[in-house]
């Protein structure tokens, strides 16, 4: 596999919408996604109101790559070889010892399947994007409050926890004002979403006139997506795109056959009748990757038209498209931007009135690093005080290495580059780091001692 990639020599250019062309201001949507679940539970299903609360620095818990063990209660961060680095029972870490003794110094029993994205199954949830992360730190409060009220040792709230996540997020749910979420993103769109750099729509437009095939590939409903265009892109969000695919259901989009998954057309948002094959650009509801390829194919006019998509979700973005399309990826990481610790110089040098008014009373930024569960690349093994030796990666990490083509923090981070630019890959043989645009997480490179990692 050759050492470089280049925008240049791809023929379709592939977005997702949510945390990838659309960013959202982060504080303010944990907190919002947070509360729809939490009331939810309370309301419909008896949890304690307790739940309803939140202390400021709470979100801390939140961290992508954690894995719930449903049936324990506990939290883990893995290890590239699926070994526990660290764990919590609820919101509580667990010592060294409680590690050792429950989980020993061995691969994790349900690694194998989460290693394979294998994504439905009662018995563990893997947290890797922003809309699910707020959850996790809900689950982890259900189980303190259970613990507190019932001492249980096995857990039957996931159901619930579904229960709340479809309730809020169902595909009628924008149109019917339901649950908390889409009504309060609708009626406050700035409190939550940050407006499409022009840099950004600069180098949409750059790239089209390159020549380049433009998709959207969202499993938003087409009626949240049209409210997040037109917000973060403007009026005409449609010009910007050949092809817009909504509700595509991913990972399934990827996976799934044609007659599995057939595209559908729309009508005032509502999918009319399945497609037997995709013939033309234009806007399309659920639908494959097979017969999007296919249409590529026709209007290209390449047997093998070269594919990158760039997305935020390890499961249903970047694992999907690389594993079963064979398409180039990029992963935009927001940790990247948390992991020097500090606001990025721009942010900063904004005057106060621009910063917007509710960056005031805001919780913690959650793509910061989390103090509870350390860096999402590295950590120490467990209970081994040698430092020399301990550092690991975690598996979120090696997920990156193995499926991203690159990873960035933003789309704004490349938005000024030619679209020649030729970007060092994430492959076999370069360096862990080679692949990570503007600069490798500060975790990953040699601190001044020089600690050596695995």
């Amino acid at each position: 596999m050759q050492q470089h990639f280049s925008l240049a020599e791809c023929d379709v250019v592939g977005f997702d919408l949510d945390h990838t062309l659309c960013r959202y201001h982060l504080p303010q949507s944990a907190r919002l996604i947070y509360d729809s679940f939490a009331h939810y539970l309370v309301t419909e299903k008896g949890y304690d109101e307790d739940l309803l609360t939140l202390a400021p620095d709470s979100l801390d818990f939140c961290c992508k790559g954690l894995v719930l063990d449903i049936e324990e209660g506990n939290f883990l961060k893995l290890a590239e070889d699926g070994t526990v680095l660290r764990a919590s029972h609820g919101t509580k870490s667990m010592t060294v010892e409680e590690i050792l003794e429950i989980y020993g110094r061995k691969e994790w029993k349900h690694f194998n399947t989460v290693s394979g994205m294998v994504s439905r199954t009662a018995k563990y949830y893997l947290y890797d994007n922003y809309f699910d992360l707020p959850g996790a730190l809900l689950c982890a409060r259900v189980v303190d409050s259970l613990d507190q009220h019932d001492g249980q040792k096995k857990y039957d709230f996931w159901k619930d926890m579904v229960a709340a996540i479809q309730h809020n997020y169902k595909i009628s749910a924008f149109k019917e004002d339901c649950g908390m979420y889409f009504p309060e993103v609708k009626n406050h769109p700035d409190k939550y979403l940050q407006r499409c750099p022009d840099s950004v729509k600069k180098w949409l437009k750059q790239l089209k006139n390159a020549g380049k095939i433009l998709l959207l590939i969202t499993s938003s409903h087409s009626d949240y997506c049209r409210l997040l265009c037109e917000h973060v892109l403007g009026n005409d969000f449609e010009e910007y795109f050949d092809i817009l695919i909504t509700n595509a259901l991913k990972p399934g989009f990827f996976s799934h056959t044609p007659n599995q998954r057939p595209f559908r057309t729309l009508e005032n948002d509502e999918e009319q009748e399945a497609l037997l094959s995709l013939d033309k650009p234009g806007w399309y509801s659920q639908g494959n990757a097979i017969q999007l390829y296919d249409l590529l194919k026709k209007m290209t006019g390449k047997l093998d038209p070269k594919v990158v998509y760039f997305g935020d979700s390890m499961h249903s973005d970047i694992f999907p498209a690389h594993h079963y399309s064979n398409w180039e990826t990029v992963f935009i990481l927001e940790e990247l931007l948390g992991d020097k610790g500090t606001v990025p110089a721009k942010a900063e040098s904004e005057p106060l009135e621009k910063k917007g008014k509710y960056e005031g009373d805001q919780l913690k930024v959650p793509y910061f690093v989390s103090k509870q569960w350390g860096s999402f690349f590295i950590d120490r093994l467990p209970g081994l005080e040698n430092a020399e030796e301990t550092l690991v990666h975690t598996w979120s990490c090696k997920c990156i290495n193995t499926y991203s083509t690159i990873a960035i923090p933003s789309l704004e981070a490349i938005a000024d580059l030619p679209l020649d630019y030729r970007f060092t890959r994430f492959s076999s043989n370069s360096s862990a780091t080679a692949g990570y645009y503007p600069s490798p997480p500060r975790a990953l490179l040699p601190n001044e001692d020089s600690v050596m990692m695995k």
